[in-house]
Parts: structure tokens; sequence; C-alpha cells
């Protein structure tokens, strides 16, 4: 099993940042990608953003590319957000993701990733 627990989320003002941690535990060996998705109260739930935990491989959802960053700490088995110049449009709950197979699967067919219990982002205008 994998765990995920995500952490960091609350209420900023437009134009802030913010960083959000997603710590992974159990059977890490068997992720292969890690990465964010986030939905909006009606709205889907749709990627964000992701790496490959061995390649460092990254993808970015075009709302966000240029603003957020994605990064991995092998070590503390963590990815990260940097969220910057944060809109009012993303506001959401953020979920981390974990998957046993590659950035391409992660990203596209969401149904197979492990899933942390999500953190809300709200961003003021």
């Amino acid at each position: 099993q994998v765990q995920l627990v995500e952490s960091g989320g609350g209420l900023v003002q437009a134009g802030d940042s913010l960083r959000l941690s997603c710590a992974t535990s159990g059977r890490t060996s068997s992720v292969y990608a890690m990465g964010w998705f986030r939905q909006a109260p009606g709205k889907e739930r749709d990627v964000v953003a992701g790496v490959s935990w061995s390649t460092g491989s990254t993808y970015y959802a075009n709302s966000v590319k240029g603003r957020f960053t994605i990064s991995r700490d092998n070590a503390k088995n963590t990815v990260y957000l940097q969220m910057n110049s944060l809109k009012p449009e993303d506001t959401a709950v953020y979920y981390c993701a974990a998957s046993p197979y590659g950035l391409q699967t992660m990203t596209g067919q969401s149904y197979s990733n492990y899933w942390g219990q999500g953190t809300q982002v709200t961003v003021s205008s």
C-alpha cells in the first residue's frame, strides 16, 4: 500500500505564493510518478503537474505553466508544488497523486492513481 498526506494549503491573496507538500509512506518502491491534481466545486479533477520519480521529467498544465513548479526529495519521499503568482482561478482542493506507472499514465489515466486526502487552496481577489 501507498499512503499520501498533503499539507500546506490555506487562504491567500492573489499574487501570493504557497508551497504544498506530499509525504509518501508504505510501499514507495512501487511509485514511479507523482503529481498534483485539483478540483473546484462542480468541476472535474484535473491534472496540474507531474514528475517522474526516477528521471525527473515534468509535466505542467497550460494554466499553471510558468507559475507552478513541481519538485521531489528522494530522501524524504516527498513531492512539492511551489505555487507562485496565485490567481482566484487557482482556488480548488489540491490532491497529491502517485502512480505505479509512468508519468504519462499518472497524468492521463488518473483512475489508476493512489490519492491523498486533499488540501484546500483558496485565493482571494
